[in-house]
């Protein structure tokens, strides 16, 4: 019961909220400004847990709440999390309803022509999860198979660029909705990130596993291009919490795993303002 309305809240929280950020949100303000402001507006996931979600109390919690929350002591602001859904991340950062995004933002080359990303801070890897009385070794072997995946998701890119020409890839709001829709059986195979499994198994113990393998992805800080004061912020305050061990203490806690080695460049992505 704790774990669906945790879902709810996720969804409805995130789906209400590019409407509802109202007069506290930032427009498009510096750094220096969010200082004297006191106030820092993250964009965020509400219902991709361990990343992003809102628990059964209607507290924002997660790896990236963690993060988040660190950044906001480093400024010496409070912190406001923003519930998004996943295809307003970008929208709600560009038109400056929130101030930065620590929201599981993969980073991609199509998303890197709209927003700022950071280092990488996070790694994640996207399979296809189905039923484990399903075959599915190759990707030939979901032909004619309907998929979910949550729309403008990096699962999205990666399950439309692997077999998107010969199975049918459905789009659904945000990831409760796209493990909703398997274990409704609305559709056969849903991608999804390293946690789904977890999630699967919460909703139907034994059902499901993951079938394939087919990236990893790192995740960035977003920020508006072109604003280097705040790239530049968020790039320091990445670098001292690698340094010293803060960043590989919040992913042993929400991840399970060490801290992951993290790519130097990634091509066509910049991690700075020039």
């Amino acid at each position: 019961m704790h774990n669906n309305r945790r879902q709810f809240l996720g969804m409805a929280l995130a789906t209400a909220a590019f409407a509802t950020v109202g007069a506290a949100v930032a427009s498009a303000a510096t750094v220096e400004e969010i200082k004297a402001k006191g106030t820092i507006v993250v964009g965020i996931q509400g219902d991709n847990a361990p990343w992003g979600f809102v628990d059964s109390s209607g507290k924002q919690d997660g790896f990236d709440a963690d993060v988040a929350t660190l950044f906001a002591k480093e400024l010496g602001v409070k912190v406001q999390f923003q519930p998004l859904a996943v295809a307003n991340r970008i929208p709600a950062l560009t038109t400056g309803k929130v101030d930065i995004l620590f929201a599981t933002m993969a980073m991609t080359e199509e998303r890197a022509k709209s927003i700022q990303y950071s280092k990488p801070y996070a790694a994640n890897t996207i399979s296809l999860y189905a039923a484990k009385a399903d075959t599915a070794k190759t990707p030939a072997d979901v032909a004619g198979w309907e998929i979910g995946v949550p729309k403008s998701s990096s699962q999205d890119k990666a399950i439309t660029d692997a077999v998107g020409s010969t199975a049918t890839v459905r789009r659904f709001d945000d990831d409760a909705s796209t493990i909703q829709a398997l274990v409704s059986g609305q559709v056969k195979a849903v991608g999804g990130n390293m946690f789904y499994g977890q999630r699967l198994d919460a909703a139907s113990p034994g059902t499901y596993e993951r079938k394939i393998d087919f990236l990893t992805t790192y995740n960035g800080v977003g920020t508006r291009l072109g604003e280097k004061d705040w790239n530049e912020a968020v790039n320091a305050f990445l670098d001292k919490i690698k340094a010293n061990g803060e960043l590989a203490a919040i992913t042993k806690k929400w991840m399970k795993i060490d801290l992951p080695t993290f790519p130097e460049t990634i091509a066509n992505i910049p991690f700075t303002v020039k």
